[in-house]
């Protein structure tokens, strides 16, 4: 599935993306804290990988940042004035009932894009991701790959200035892992400011420009990937880095 939020603007052209500020952010649920607090600015370059074991946080943080929850603490805000123009793709795509290319144009149209641009920009899209074949396949017919390549154009033609990535490559065989981490890279060439949840190690040595590390609903780190992978601080962060169980 694809998330925009905030209208999206006539230029194609991406700005600087702003920072994105977690301020003593927490989320409870039937008096359990699942989240924080916790408080971090991500700016700079990135690409964010948001690291950490199953059930640490990760997809509820990235949830939090694109605004589809309301932290029951503190406050996620930007350093722009108004919310930026932002994409959610999740870990499972949920795609229309229509083709591929219908996906994109519904997209497209649904942010109010002149309909005379919006089949080039579907196709362009399609094109890019290395959909072209598939344009007029129905998307749910597509491969677990295809589809996350899908859900990936259909963000690109929206031109998102953050983009979210939920545990996008966990369920995808080696070559669509690899075509997936192309597109990621598209994405910060073009400007594009990367948050993207993963557990798996190596992945994250090939995309990161800085880590956020949590266990058990808690920041125990956020620093430049290169300390985190060579010289982590937390007893949680070295625990997941040698592959021990964190606590």
């Amino acid at each position: 599935m694809t998330s925009l939020n905030a209208p999206l603007l006539a230029s194609s052209s991406l700005l600087s993306p702003p920072a994105l500020c977690f301020e003593n952010v927490a989320f409870n649920h039937e008096d359990k804290v699942l989240l924080g607090p916790c408080s971090f600015t991500l700016e700079g370059t990135g690409p964010t990988l948001v690291m950490g074991p199953n059930g640490a946080g990760k997809s509820l943080l990235l949830r939090l940042a694109h605004g589809l929850i309301l932290p029951t603490q503190g406050r996620v805000a930007w350093s722009s004035e108004g919310t930026p123009r932002q994409a959610m793709v999740f870990q499972q795509p949920v795609l229309l009932r229509r083709s591929a290319v219908a996906n994109l144009i519904h997209a497209l149209a649904v942010n109010n894009i002149p309909r005379r641009q919006r089949s080039k920009l579907a196709f362009d899209a399609l094109e890019r991701f290395g959909l072209s074949a598939c344009a007029h396949t129905p998307a749910r017919v597509l491969s677990g790959g295809q589809q996350q390549r899908l859900a990936l154009a259909r963000a690109w033609v929206l031109s998102p200035q953050v983009l979210f990535l939920d545990e996008p490559t966990s369920a995808l065989d080696p070559a669509a892992i690899k075509a997936v981490e192309a597109a990621v890279r598209e994405f910060h060439q073009r400007g594009t400011r990367i948050v993207m949840t993963t557990h798996d190690i190596h992945q994250a040595r090939r995309l990161a420009g800085d880590v956020l590390f949590l266990s058990s609903g808690k920041v125990r780190e956020h620093t430049l990937a290169e300390a985190f992978f060579d010289a982590p601080v937390s007893r949680q962060a070295q625990a997941f880095i040698t592959g021990e169980l964190v606590e």
